[in-house]
């Protein structure tokens, strides 16, 4: 039977799962459900964190050593922790001020699979791209691989933000695993990534052949994040989901934004989704520019709990100086939100030409920032105008419906191509 007309079976590997932030864990979640909706059968194989699924039986776990868990990172494991050569791999590099766990994962993903070669028609790897997806190309598993951006952007703003030679040199260390990602990309035969901006970037910065390169967008569950009319919006409420320290997010261009702002609206506020690093420099952000009481950072909360913030904002923020496509962004216009966007990266081609569906504004320049949110909070027919116009967009292109079609059709696609070429 042709397999263009057959269910298919996935091994999904995903090598941290966070439920919560990062946006692996939400992608994986939400293509999962879809993926199975639609016929198919997926499980997920995942490291530290879990992925919190629908269906809990997908998910496969693959333990780590769990060496960055959140209230505890970069710990030291007891020692009889330790049970075999790649958990001693994986402490080592993290010793030496490497990121193990794509490379460690991967070697132990493609040992749990050498005996399930009949379970699976292919393998998905989502960003992973360790050196153990060679050795399972070798074992003739058919591999794609989604690539949402080029990791090389997160570390040359990371080092142009360093503030010391020592900072520096550990955050080249940190990045040594790009090396072995860069490689890996290049000989996999298929790979998904989420927008053109991506694809270019990812040709030019990695090295990958434009032609192995195929554009699946990322979805938003539409029906989770929608616009909560009963909830009334609150005077002057800005609302961003930013990681604190991450510089690639912007949000110190946002909060100096908000300063400006604050000089003849005394009511505008920020409420940041997402929560603040041990030894963060925010507080000190935070303190330069008077803002300790007109900022509040939320994190563990429900999701319908972030449901009801975007209901109360007045106004949604993605101040990026980069995304590889941008969840924050569609969940916020799926609200109903109106949203100021940088035009970071593929965040133009999410949320369209400025006045439509969002207004834009030039990364990494607060007075601009604060200008299109002040029009936005002057403007209520403004408000409502931009807010239905980008829940329109969301509907018409970007459902995980749709991102799993687009992903099923390539799963088909390196198939039939293997089916030609007589694999």
């Amino acid at each position: 039977m042709p397999s263009s007309q057959r269910p298919l079976r996935i091994a999904w590997l995903i090598y941290r799962g966070n439920p919560h932030c990062g946006g692996q864990g939400v992608y994986t979640r939400y293509l999962a459900r879809e993926v199975t909706e639609l016929g198919h059968h997926i499980e997920v194989l995942s490291g530290q964190p879990w992925p919190e699924l629908d269906d809990p039986s997908q998910l496969v776990k693959i333990p780590s050593l769990d060496l960055y868990r959140p209230g505890n990172p970069f710990r030291v494991p007891w020692p009889w922790e330790f049970r075999d050569r790649i958990d001693f791999r994986e402490f080592a590099i993290m010793c030496a001020a490497g990121f193990p766990e794509p490379y460690t994962f991967s070697v132990r993903a493609r040992n749990h699979l050498m005996a399930r070669r009949h379970d699976f028609d292919l393998i998905h790897d989502n960003q992973c791209l360790g050196t153990g997806l060679l050795g399972m190309m070798d074992d003739d598993w058919p591999v794609v691989a989604t690539l949402h951006h080029p990791i090389t952007v997160d570390r040359d703003l990371d080092m142009e933000h360093a503030t010391s030679p020592w900072k520096r040199a550990t955050l080249r260390r940190w990045y040594a695993f790009l090396e072995m990602q860069m490689k890996v990309a290049r000989q996999i035969p298929r790979l998904v990534t989420v927008s053109e901006n991506s694809r270019r970037d990812i040709v030019t910065q990695m090295g990958v052949p434009e032609d192995r390169l195929h554009i699946v967008p990322v979805g938003v569950d539409q029906q989770t994040f929608r616009p909560l009319p009963q909830v009334a919006r609150v005077p002057g409420r800005l609302m961003t989901t930013a990681s604190a320290d991450v510089p690639m997010k912007g949000l110190v261009p946002l909060l100096e934004a908000l300063a400006k702002l604050r000089v003849e609206r005394e009511d505008a506020h920020l409420v940041v989704i997402g929560k603040q690093k041990d030894k963060s420099k925010i507080p000190a952000v935070l303190d330069r520019l008077g803002l300790q009481d007109a900022v509040e950072f939320v994190s563990g909360v429900p999701q319908e709990r972030i449901i009801e913030l975007y209901a109360e904002a007045e106004v949604a923020v993605v101040p990026s100086l980069y995304e590889g496509f941008s969840l924050p962004a569609i969940e916020a216009m799926a609200c109903g939100v109106p949203l100021v966007a940088t035009t970071g990266g593929a965040l133009p081609e999410v949320v369209g030409p400025d006045g439509e569906a969002a207004l834009t504004v030039p990364t990494n320049d607060p007075s601009a920032l604060a200008i299109a949110i002040d029009r936005l909070l002057d403007d209520p027919e403004l408000r409502s105008r931009i807010g239905e116009a980008g829940r329109h967009r969301v509907l018409d292109r970007f459902t995980w419906r749709r991102s799993a079609e687009g992903m099923i059709e390539n799963w088909y696609a390196l198939l039939e191509e293997r089916e030609r070429a007589g694999c």
